[in-house]
Protein backbone atom coordinates (compact mmCIF):
# COMPACT_ATOMS: atom_id res chain seq x y z
CA UNK A 1 0.00 0.00 0.00
CA UNK A 2 1.11 3.47 -0.61
CA UNK A 3 2.90 4.94 2.34
CA UNK A 4 1.72 7.60 4.33
CA UNK A 5 2.08 11.10 1.86
CA UNK A 6 1.77 14.81 3.52
CA UNK A 7 -0.55 17.17 2.01
CA UNK A 8 2.67 19.44 1.64
CA UNK A 9 4.14 16.36 -0.87
CA UNK A 10 1.11 15.67 -2.41
CA UNK A 11 0.62 19.94 -3.02
CA UNK A 12 4.38 19.87 -3.96
CA UNK A 13 3.90 16.91 -6.69
CA UNK A 14 0.65 18.07 -8.45
CA UNK A 15 2.25 21.80 -8.89
CA UNK A 16 5.34 19.69 -10.84
CA UNK A 17 2.92 17.64 -12.72
CA UNK A 18 0.82 20.29 -13.59
CA UNK A 19 3.83 22.73 -14.19
CA UNK A 20 5.07 20.12 -16.65
CA UNK A 21 1.64 19.64 -18.10
CA UNK A 22 1.69 23.82 -19.14
CA UNK A 23 4.88 23.97 -20.48
CA UNK A 24 3.66 20.71 -22.92
CA UNK A 25 0.73 22.52 -24.28
CA UNK A 26 2.66 25.81 -24.53
CA UNK A 27 5.47 23.73 -26.50
CA UNK A 28 3.47 21.93 -28.93
CA UNK A 29 0.28 24.20 -29.42
CA UNK A 30 -2.69 22.65 -31.57
CA UNK A 31 -1.57 18.95 -30.80
CA UNK A 32 -4.83 17.89 -29.64
CA UNK A 33 -4.11 13.95 -29.99
CA UNK A 34 -0.50 14.51 -27.65
CA UNK A 35 -2.58 16.42 -25.39
CA UNK A 36 -4.30 14.10 -24.51
CA UNK A 37 -2.39 11.36 -24.13
CA UNK A 38 -0.33 13.58 -22.00
CA UNK A 39 -3.16 14.75 -19.48
CA UNK A 40 -4.44 10.76 -19.00
CA UNK A 41 -0.53 9.67 -18.21
CA UNK A 42 0.63 12.46 -15.91
CA UNK A 43 -2.66 13.10 -13.61
CA UNK A 44 -1.98 9.54 -12.68
CA UNK A 45 1.83 10.21 -11.39
CA UNK A 46 1.23 12.70 -9.02
CA UNK A 47 1.05 10.22 -6.30
CA UNK A 48 4.48 8.80 -7.91
CA UNK A 49 6.49 12.41 -7.12
CA UNK A 50 5.08 12.69 -3.90
CA UNK A 51 6.66 9.22 -2.97
CA UNK A 52 9.69 9.93 -4.87
CA UNK A 53 10.98 13.36 -4.67
CA UNK A 54 14.33 12.79 -6.64
CA UNK A 55 12.37 12.09 -9.73
CA UNK A 56 11.44 15.63 -9.61
CA UNK A 57 14.87 16.34 -8.37
CA UNK A 58 16.30 14.99 -11.39
CA UNK A 59 13.74 15.83 -14.40
CA UNK A 60 12.32 12.80 -15.13
CA UNK A 61 8.99 14.09 -16.39
CA UNK A 62 10.31 17.05 -17.94
CA UNK A 63 13.22 14.86 -20.33
CA UNK A 64 10.08 12.15 -20.63
CA UNK A 65 7.48 15.03 -22.19
CA UNK A 66 10.49 16.18 -24.89
CA UNK A 67 11.10 13.37 -27.79
CA UNK A 68 14.90 12.55 -28.45
CA UNK A 69 14.36 13.32 -31.76
CA UNK A 70 11.53 13.89 -34.23
CA UNK A 71 12.30 13.93 -38.16
CA UNK A 72 10.04 15.16 -40.40
CA UNK A 73 10.99 14.56 -44.09
CA UNK A 74 9.61 14.51 -47.95
CA UNK A 75 8.48 11.52 -49.74
CA UNK A 76 8.28 12.10 -53.72
CA UNK A 77 6.81 9.30 -55.61
CA UNK A 78 5.84 8.51 -58.68
CA UNK A 79 1.16 7.36 -59.63
CA UNK A 80 0.32 5.08 -62.32
CA UNK A 81 -0.54 7.87 -64.23
CA UNK A 82 3.15 9.15 -64.23
CA UNK A 83 1.93 12.26 -62.16
CA UNK A 84 4.46 13.45 -59.39
CA UNK A 85 2.88 13.09 -55.64
CA UNK A 86 4.63 13.97 -52.43
CA UNK A 87 3.87 12.85 -49.46
CA UNK A 88 4.60 13.94 -45.70
CA UNK A 89 7.21 11.51 -43.83
CA UNK A 90 7.49 10.90 -39.52
CA UNK A 91 9.66 9.55 -37.33
CA UNK A 92 9.72 10.19 -33.17
CA UNK A 93 12.24 8.52 -31.31
CA UNK A 94 10.64 9.19 -27.90
CA UNK A 95 13.02 7.55 -25.50
CA UNK A 96 15.41 4.89 -25.36
CA UNK A 97 16.17 4.52 -21.45
CA UNK A 98 15.26 0.63 -21.70
CA UNK A 99 16.83 0.00 -25.52
CA UNK A 100 16.63 0.68 -29.34
CA UNK A 101 13.33 2.91 -30.25
CA UNK A 102 10.72 0.13 -31.16
CA UNK A 103 6.92 1.20 -32.55
CA UNK A 104 5.22 0.88 -35.78
CA UNK A 105 4.50 2.99 -38.56
CA UNK A 106 1.50 4.35 -39.57
CA UNK A 107 -0.04 5.21 -43.25
CA UNK A 108 -3.26 6.82 -43.10
CA UNK A 109 -4.53 10.66 -44.21
CA UNK A 110 -4.73 11.62 -40.73
CA UNK A 111 -0.93 11.35 -39.67
CA UNK A 112 0.44 14.31 -38.34
CA UNK A 113 3.05 15.19 -35.60
CA UNK A 114 0.40 15.46 -32.71
CA UNK A 115 -0.91 11.85 -33.86
CA UNK A 116 2.66 10.35 -34.24
CA UNK A 117 3.89 12.67 -31.06
CA UNK A 118 0.92 10.75 -28.76
CA UNK A 119 1.33 7.55 -30.07
CA UNK A 120 5.20 7.33 -29.54
CA UNK A 121 4.19 8.84 -26.15
CA UNK A 122 2.01 5.62 -25.34
CA UNK A 123 4.99 3.51 -26.67
CA UNK A 124 7.01 4.41 -23.76
CA UNK A 125 4.86 3.01 -21.78
CA UNK A 126 3.53 0.18 -23.31
CA UNK A 127 6.76 -0.64 -24.13
CA UNK A 128 8.20 -0.66 -20.86
CA UNK A 129 5.39 -2.82 -19.54
CA UNK A 130 6.09 -5.73 -21.71
CA UNK A 131 9.18 -6.51 -19.53
CA UNK A 132 11.34 -6.16 -22.99
CA UNK A 133 14.13 -3.92 -23.80
CA UNK A 134 12.83 -1.74 -26.34
CA UNK A 135 12.22 2.40 -26.06
CA UNK A 136 9.70 3.91 -27.00
CA UNK A 137 9.27 5.45 -30.69
CA UNK A 138 6.58 5.92 -33.56
CA UNK A 139 6.52 6.80 -37.37
CA UNK A 140 4.08 7.30 -40.19
CA UNK A 141 3.04 9.24 -43.53
CA UNK A 142 -0.26 11.07 -44.49
CA UNK A 143 0.01 8.79 -47.10
CA UNK A 144 -3.50 6.96 -48.03
CA UNK A 145 -2.60 3.19 -49.36
CA UNK A 146 -6.65 2.59 -50.11
CA UNK A 147 -7.23 2.43 -53.88
CA UNK A 148 -3.32 2.40 -54.63
CA UNK A 149 -2.10 -0.62 -56.80
CA UNK A 150 0.49 -2.62 -56.17
CA UNK A 151 3.24 -0.84 -57.96
CA UNK A 152 2.11 2.41 -56.15
CA UNK A 153 2.23 0.72 -52.92
CA UNK A 154 5.49 -0.07 -53.91
CA UNK A 155 6.89 2.79 -55.30
CA UNK A 156 6.03 5.00 -52.22
CA UNK A 157 7.09 2.49 -49.69
CA UNK A 158 10.55 2.43 -51.67
CA UNK A 159 10.83 6.27 -51.41
CA UNK A 160 9.89 6.47 -47.88
CA UNK A 161 12.20 4.06 -46.55
CA UNK A 162 14.94 5.51 -48.82
CA UNK A 163 15.01 8.56 -45.77
CA UNK A 164 13.51 6.55 -43.05
CA UNK A 165 16.99 4.11 -43.43
CA UNK A 166 19.18 7.05 -42.43
CA UNK A 167 17.90 6.85 -38.86
CA UNK A 168 16.73 3.38 -38.37
CA UNK A 169 18.61 0.05 -37.57
CA UNK A 170 19.05 -2.79 -35.23
CA UNK A 171 20.45 -1.22 -32.33
CA UNK A 172 18.86 2.21 -32.90
CA UNK A 173 15.30 2.38 -34.11
CA UNK A 174 13.24 -1.11 -35.05
CA UNK A 175 9.77 0.24 -36.92
CA UNK A 176 6.68 -2.36 -37.22
CA UNK A 177 3.57 -2.20 -38.48
CA UNK A 178 0.14 -0.32 -37.84
CA UNK A 179 -2.70 1.40 -39.16
CA UNK A 180 -2.16 0.72 -43.29
CA UNK A 181 1.40 -1.07 -43.32
CA UNK A 182 0.68 -4.57 -42.85
CA UNK A 183 2.65 -7.63 -44.87
CA UNK A 184 2.93 -6.46 -48.25
CA UNK A 185 4.33 -2.74 -47.00
CA UNK A 186 6.38 -4.46 -44.70
CA UNK A 187 7.81 -6.47 -47.44
CA UNK A 188 9.16 -3.46 -49.69
CA UNK A 189 10.40 -1.45 -46.74
CA UNK A 190 12.59 -4.52 -46.07
CA UNK A 191 13.59 -4.85 -49.46
CA UNK A 192 14.52 -1.60 -49.92
CA UNK A 193 16.27 -1.12 -46.71
CA UNK A 194 18.56 -3.93 -47.48
CA UNK A 195 19.31 -2.80 -51.45
CA UNK A 196 20.23 0.68 -49.48
CA UNK A 197 22.81 -1.07 -47.15
CA UNK A 198 24.02 -3.48 -49.05
CA UNK A 199 23.25 -6.11 -46.54
CA UNK A 200 20.60 -8.54 -44.95
CA UNK A 201 19.95 -7.04 -41.55
CA UNK A 202 16.99 -8.88 -40.31
CA UNK A 203 16.08 -6.96 -36.56
CA UNK A 204 15.83 -3.67 -38.47
CA UNK A 205 11.81 -4.13 -39.06
CA UNK A 206 9.69 -6.34 -37.33
CA UNK A 207 6.19 -8.23 -38.57
CA UNK A 208 7.96 -9.27 -41.93
CA UNK A 209 7.08 -12.54 -43.21
CA UNK A 210 8.35 -15.67 -42.22
CA UNK A 211 10.45 -16.71 -45.30
CA UNK A 212 12.54 -13.87 -44.18
CA UNK A 213 13.03 -13.32 -41.01
CA UNK A 214 9.37 -12.96 -39.41
CA UNK A 215 8.26 -14.42 -36.24
CA UNK A 216 5.39 -16.89 -36.27
CA UNK A 217 2.21 -15.27 -33.87
CA UNK A 218 2.85 -11.58 -34.83
CA UNK A 219 0.12 -11.24 -36.91
CA UNK A 220 -2.25 -12.20 -34.23
CA UNK A 221 -0.27 -11.12 -31.13
CA UNK A 222 -2.26 -7.84 -30.83
CA UNK A 223 -5.96 -9.26 -31.05
CA UNK A 224 -4.91 -12.08 -29.02
CA UNK A 225 -2.96 -10.26 -26.53
CA UNK A 226 -5.84 -7.70 -26.08
CA UNK A 227 -8.09 -11.11 -25.54
CA UNK A 228 -5.64 -12.57 -23.22
CA UNK A 229 -5.46 -9.34 -21.03
CA UNK A 230 -9.91 -9.07 -20.80
CA UNK A 231 -9.54 -12.58 -19.58
CA UNK A 232 -7.41 -11.63 -17.24
CA UNK A 233 -9.58 -8.79 -15.84
CA UNK A 234 -12.65 -11.03 -16.33
CA UNK A 235 -10.93 -13.89 -14.38
CA UNK A 236 -10.53 -12.11 -11.47
CA UNK A 237 -14.35 -11.25 -10.77
CA UNK A 238 -14.89 -14.73 -11.08
CA UNK A 239 -16.07 -15.11 -14.96
CA UNK A 240 -14.73 -15.34 -18.27
CA UNK A 241 -14.97 -15.42 -22.28
CA UNK A 242 -17.29 -18.61 -22.37
CA UNK A 243 -20.90 -17.75 -24.19
CA UNK A 244 -20.30 -13.94 -23.92
CA UNK A 245 -21.43 -11.37 -26.16
CA UNK A 246 -18.62 -9.42 -27.99
CA UNK A 247 -18.65 -6.72 -30.20
CA UNK A 248 -15.47 -5.69 -31.61
CA UNK A 249 -14.74 -2.52 -33.80
CA UNK A 250 -12.47 -1.89 -37.07
CA UNK A 251 -11.44 -5.67 -39.24
CA UNK A 252 -8.27 -4.84 -39.50
CA UNK A 253 -5.45 -6.98 -38.17
CA UNK A 254 -5.87 -6.83 -34.40
CA UNK A 255 -9.61 -6.76 -34.90
CA UNK A 256 -9.97 -10.55 -36.59
CA UNK A 257 -7.56 -11.68 -34.49
CA UNK A 258 -9.18 -10.60 -31.50
CA UNK A 259 -12.44 -12.24 -32.97
CA UNK A 260 -10.34 -15.05 -33.71
CA UNK A 261 -9.14 -15.32 -30.13
CA UNK A 262 -12.40 -14.58 -28.55
CA UNK A 263 -14.42 -17.41 -30.47
CA UNK A 264 -11.85 -19.59 -29.38
CA UNK A 265 -12.97 -19.03 -25.46
CA UNK A 266 -16.21 -19.49 -26.64
CA UNK A 267 -17.92 -15.59 -27.13
CA UNK A 268 -20.01 -15.32 -29.76
CA UNK A 269 -18.39 -11.78 -31.44
CA UNK A 270 -21.98 -9.71 -33.14
CA UNK A 271 -20.05 -6.91 -34.71
CA UNK A 272 -17.23 -4.93 -36.49
CA UNK A 273 -16.57 -2.67 -38.80
CA UNK A 274 -14.08 -1.03 -40.77
CA UNK A 275 -13.95 3.41 -41.71
CA UNK A 276 -16.89 3.03 -43.80
CA UNK A 277 -19.50 0.95 -41.34
CA UNK A 278 -20.24 -1.89 -39.79
CA UNK A 279 -21.82 -5.08 -39.67
CA UNK A 280 -24.44 -6.58 -36.95
CA UNK A 281 -24.52 -10.59 -37.27
CA UNK A 282 -26.68 -12.01 -34.42
CA UNK A 283 -25.66 -15.70 -35.06
CA UNK A 284 -22.13 -14.84 -34.37
CA UNK A 285 -19.95 -13.13 -37.01
CA UNK A 286 -18.26 -15.76 -39.66
CA UNK A 287 -14.85 -14.84 -39.57
CA UNK A 288 -13.44 -16.90 -42.62
CA UNK A 289 -15.76 -14.59 -44.24
CA UNK A 290 -13.73 -11.41 -42.99
CA UNK A 291 -10.48 -12.88 -43.58
CA UNK A 292 -11.22 -13.36 -46.79
CA UNK A 293 -12.89 -10.02 -47.53
CA UNK A 294 -10.22 -8.24 -45.67
CA UNK A 295 -7.00 -10.05 -46.45
CA UNK A 296 -7.26 -11.59 -49.68
CA UNK A 297 -9.49 -9.26 -51.48
CA UNK A 298 -9.25 -6.04 -49.88
CA UNK A 299 -12.84 -5.25 -49.84
CA UNK A 300 -15.14 -3.57 -47.57
CA UNK A 301 -17.01 -4.77 -44.68
CA UNK A 302 -20.29 -3.84 -46.38
CA UNK A 303 -19.76 -7.28 -49.13
CA UNK A 304 -20.09 -9.17 -45.80
CA UNK A 305 -24.41 -9.12 -45.97
CA UNK A 306 -24.33 -10.62 -49.68
CA UNK A 307 -23.13 -13.71 -48.15
CA UNK A 308 -24.62 -13.72 -45.00
CA UNK A 309 -28.06 -12.35 -45.57
CA UNK A 310 -28.77 -12.46 -41.89
CA UNK A 311 -26.76 -9.96 -41.19
CA UNK A 312 -27.03 -6.31 -41.42
CA UNK A 313 -24.75 -3.44 -42.82
CA UNK A 314 -24.81 0.17 -41.09
CA UNK A 315 -22.60 2.89 -42.67
CA UNK A 316 -20.98 4.94 -40.05
CA UNK A 317 -18.88 3.59 -37.50
CA UNK A 318 -20.08 5.13 -34.11
CA UNK A 319 -23.40 3.18 -34.00
CA UNK A 320 -21.61 -0.15 -32.97
CA UNK A 321 -21.64 0.83 -29.84
CA UNK A 322 -25.60 0.73 -29.44
CA UNK A 323 -25.14 -2.92 -29.78
CA UNK A 324 -25.42 -4.38 -26.56
CA UNK A 325 -22.91 -6.84 -25.20
CA UNK A 326 -20.98 -8.16 -22.60
CA UNK A 327 -17.42 -7.42 -23.87
CA UNK A 328 -16.54 -4.54 -25.81
CA UNK A 329 -13.07 -4.76 -27.87
CA UNK A 330 -12.33 -0.95 -29.32
CA UNK A 331 -9.75 -2.37 -32.19
CA UNK A 332 -10.27 0.44 -34.90
CA UNK A 333 -8.75 3.88 -33.98
CA UNK A 334 -8.11 6.77 -31.35
CA UNK A 335 -10.90 8.20 -29.55
CA UNK A 336 -13.82 6.00 -31.42
CA UNK A 337 -15.69 5.82 -28.18
CA UNK A 338 -16.75 9.36 -26.75
CA UNK A 339 -18.24 9.87 -23.33
CA UNK A 340 -22.31 9.76 -25.15
CA UNK A 341 -20.61 6.14 -26.81
CA UNK A 342 -19.62 5.28 -23.03
CA UNK A 343 -22.75 5.67 -21.41
CA UNK A 344 -24.91 3.73 -23.86
CA UNK A 345 -22.64 0.72 -23.24
CA UNK A 346 -22.89 0.92 -19.63
CA UNK A 347 -26.79 1.54 -20.40
CA UNK A 348 -26.18 -2.07 -22.22
CA UNK A 349 -24.95 -3.64 -19.47
CA UNK A 350 -21.73 -4.32 -20.79
CA UNK A 351 -18.82 -5.83 -18.37
CA UNK A 352 -15.40 -5.28 -19.26
CA UNK A 353 -13.65 -2.78 -22.19
CA UNK A 354 -10.37 -4.02 -23.14
CA UNK A 355 -8.66 -1.60 -25.81
CA UNK A 356 -6.83 -3.13 -28.82
CA UNK A 357 -6.40 0.28 -30.56
CA UNK A 358 -4.74 2.81 -29.46
CA UNK A 359 -6.49 5.36 -27.01
CA UNK A 360 -9.89 4.59 -28.57
CA UNK A 361 -11.61 5.85 -25.70
CA UNK A 362 -11.60 9.85 -25.00
CA UNK A 363 -10.87 10.74 -21.56
CA UNK A 364 -14.28 11.94 -21.02
CA UNK A 365 -15.62 7.45 -21.69
CA UNK A 366 -12.55 6.55 -19.65
CA UNK A 367 -14.38 8.29 -16.70
CA UNK A 368 -17.57 6.69 -17.69
CA UNK A 369 -16.19 3.24 -17.21
CA UNK A 370 -14.51 3.73 -14.27
CA UNK A 371 -17.28 5.92 -12.34
CA UNK A 372 -19.78 2.57 -13.17
CA UNK A 373 -17.03 0.02 -12.18
CA UNK A 374 -16.69 -1.43 -15.87
CA UNK A 375 -13.60 -3.36 -15.43
CA UNK A 376 -11.19 -1.30 -18.34
CA UNK A 377 -8.10 -2.32 -19.90
CA UNK A 378 -5.65 0.71 -21.41
CA UNK A 379 -4.66 0.66 -24.59
CA UNK A 380 -0.78 0.71 -23.34
CA UNK A 381 -1.52 -2.55 -21.07
CA UNK A 382 -4.12 -4.72 -23.01
CA UNK A 383 -2.35 -3.73 -26.77
CA UNK A 384 1.16 -4.49 -26.06
CA UNK A 385 1.15 -7.70 -27.13
CA UNK A 386 2.35 -6.75 -30.75
CA UNK A 387 5.31 -5.29 -29.81
CA UNK A 388 5.92 -7.80 -26.71
CA UNK A 389 6.35 -10.04 -29.78
CA UNK A 390 7.80 -7.78 -32.25
CA UNK A 391 10.59 -7.86 -29.61
CA UNK A 392 10.77 -11.59 -29.34
CA UNK A 393 10.70 -11.56 -33.02
CA UNK A 394 14.40 -9.61 -32.48
CA UNK A 395 15.62 -11.96 -30.18
CA UNK A 396 14.64 -14.50 -32.93
CA UNK A 397 16.81 -12.41 -35.04
CA UNK A 398 19.55 -12.03 -32.87
CA UNK A 399 19.67 -15.63 -32.40
CA UNK A 400 19.51 -16.49 -35.74
CA UNK A 401 16.71 -18.91 -34.99
CA UNK A 402 12.67 -19.67 -35.18
CA UNK A 403 10.51 -20.44 -32.32
CA UNK A 404 7.00 -22.23 -33.23
CA UNK A 405 3.71 -21.00 -33.45
CA UNK A 406 3.20 -22.41 -29.72
CA UNK A 407 6.56 -21.15 -27.95
CA UNK A 408 5.53 -17.33 -29.15
CA UNK A 409 2.20 -17.59 -28.26
CA UNK A 410 2.96 -19.47 -24.73
CA UNK A 411 5.56 -16.22 -24.21
CA UNK A 412 2.56 -13.61 -25.54
CA UNK A 413 0.37 -15.39 -22.70
CA UNK A 414 2.68 -14.85 -19.96
CA UNK A 415 3.45 -11.48 -21.33
CA UNK A 416 0.34 -10.60 -21.02
CA UNK A 417 -0.71 -11.80 -17.56
CA UNK A 418 2.42 -10.21 -16.07
CA UNK A 419 1.55 -6.74 -17.86
CA UNK A 420 -2.24 -7.26 -15.53
CA UNK A 421 -0.41 -8.52 -12.38
CA UNK A 422 2.17 -5.34 -12.48
CA UNK A 423 -0.87 -2.82 -13.05
CA UNK A 424 -2.79 -4.16 -10.71
CA UNK A 425 0.22 -4.05 -8.27
CA UNK A 426 1.27 -0.77 -8.99
CA UNK A 427 -2.51 0.79 -8.71
CA UNK A 428 -2.78 -0.56 -5.45
CA UNK A 429 0.37 0.56 -4.16
CA UNK A 430 0.17 3.91 -5.03
CA UNK A 431 -3.66 4.63 -3.74
CA UNK A 432 -5.88 3.58 -7.07
CA UNK A 433 -7.18 0.67 -6.26
CA UNK A 434 -8.55 -1.36 -9.22
CA UNK A 435 -7.81 1.11 -11.35
CA UNK A 436 -5.83 -0.62 -14.48
CA UNK A 437 -5.46 3.24 -16.34
CA UNK A 438 -3.23 4.80 -13.17
CA UNK A 439 -1.57 1.39 -12.57
CA UNK A 440 -0.36 0.56 -16.06
CA UNK A 441 0.97 4.26 -16.25
CA UNK A 442 2.74 4.06 -12.67
CA UNK A 443 4.43 0.41 -13.76
CA UNK A 444 5.59 1.20 -16.86
CA UNK A 445 6.95 4.99 -15.80
CA UNK A 446 8.54 3.39 -12.73
CA UNK A 447 10.56 1.09 -15.05
CA UNK A 448 11.82 4.11 -17.13
CA UNK A 449 12.39 6.63 -14.70
CA UNK A 450 14.82 4.14 -12.93
CA UNK A 451 16.51 3.77 -16.23
CA UNK A 452 16.66 7.14 -16.70
CA UNK A 453 18.13 7.90 -13.10
CA UNK A 454 20.69 5.32 -13.72
CA UNK A 455 21.99 6.86 -17.29
CA UNK A 456 22.47 10.62 -15.85
CA UNK A 457 21.36 13.06 -17.65
CA UNK A 458 21.04 12.23 -21.53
Amino acid sequence: MLTAISEQQYSLAKEYVQSVHETVIKRNPHEKEFHQAIKEILDSLVPVFAKHPQYIKHGILERLVEPERMVTFRIPWVDDSGKIQVNRGFRVQFNSALGPYKGGLRFHPSVNASIIKFLGFEQIFKNALTGQPIGGGKGGSDFNPKGKSDNEIMRFTQSFMTELSKYIGPDTDVPAGDIGVGAREIGYMFGQYKRLQGGFEAGVLTGKGIVYGGSLARKEATGYGCVYFANEMLKSKGTNFNNATVVVSGSGNVSIYAIEKAQQFGAKVVACSDSNGYIYDPSGINLNTVKRLKEVERKRISDYIIEHPQATYTEGCTGIWSIPCDIALPCATQNEIDEDAAKLLVANGVKAISEGANMPSTLEAIEVFLNNEVLFGPAKAANAGGVAVSALEMAQNNMRLSWSFEEVDAKLHVIMQNIYDHSVHAAREYGAEGNLVAGANIAGFLRVAEAMLAQGIV
